[in-house]
């Protein structure tokens, strides 16, 4: 259904929902359930992306979970809605919080090979690539380097 609105409105209407999303969580301050995923290649590089809206800031793939959703089920949901692709073995490497627009954000974390070749929709992801650990690009979410340290501590 989705797919009948034609890309650039979408993403026109992403950006406008982002805006309204900020306000919301601004005004009510409650709490935030998402996932995260970190998606590596087989030379262990990273999958980062863009998104239509927000800051112009590579971010890892992710997104907000549905009520009573299982994170992983949310997690390789986002994955295959944004990117058109897969995680291997998929493994949970934690929960982090932060603050995100006035509201607590409560982020599970999943790490794996992606499976297939990522793709973005067009829609809300403009951009993907995958990057070496040691070549990430400037222009990054802050949450990146804390999301991946709890994989750099998973694999000591």
């Amino acid at each position: 259904m989705l797919h009948l609105i034609p890309a650039p409105l979408h993403r026109a209407l992403y950006r406008f929902g982002h805006g309204l999303r900020r306000l919301f969580l601004r005004h009510i301050a409650g709490e935030v359930h998402g996932c995260c995923i970190i998606g590596r290649d087989d030379q262990g590089r990273v999958l980062l992306v863009r998104h239509s809206y927000g800051p112009p800031v590579w971010a890892l793939p992710g997104g907000g979970m549905h009520r009573d959703e299982d994170p992983q089920t949310a997690a390789l949901r986002e994955l295959r809605e944004e990117l058109d692709c897969g995680l291997a073995e998929p493994i949970h490497l934690g929960m982090q919080s932060n603050e995100f627009l006035g509201s607590t954000n409560h982020v599970q974390i999943f790490t794996g090979v992606v499976v297939g070749e990522p793709t973005p929709d067009m829609r809300e992801v403009v951009e993907c690539r995958f990057f070496a650990l040691d070549d990430l690009p400037q222009k990054r979410s802050a949450t990146i380097n804390m999301r991946l340290k709890l994989l750099q501590d998973s694999a000591d």
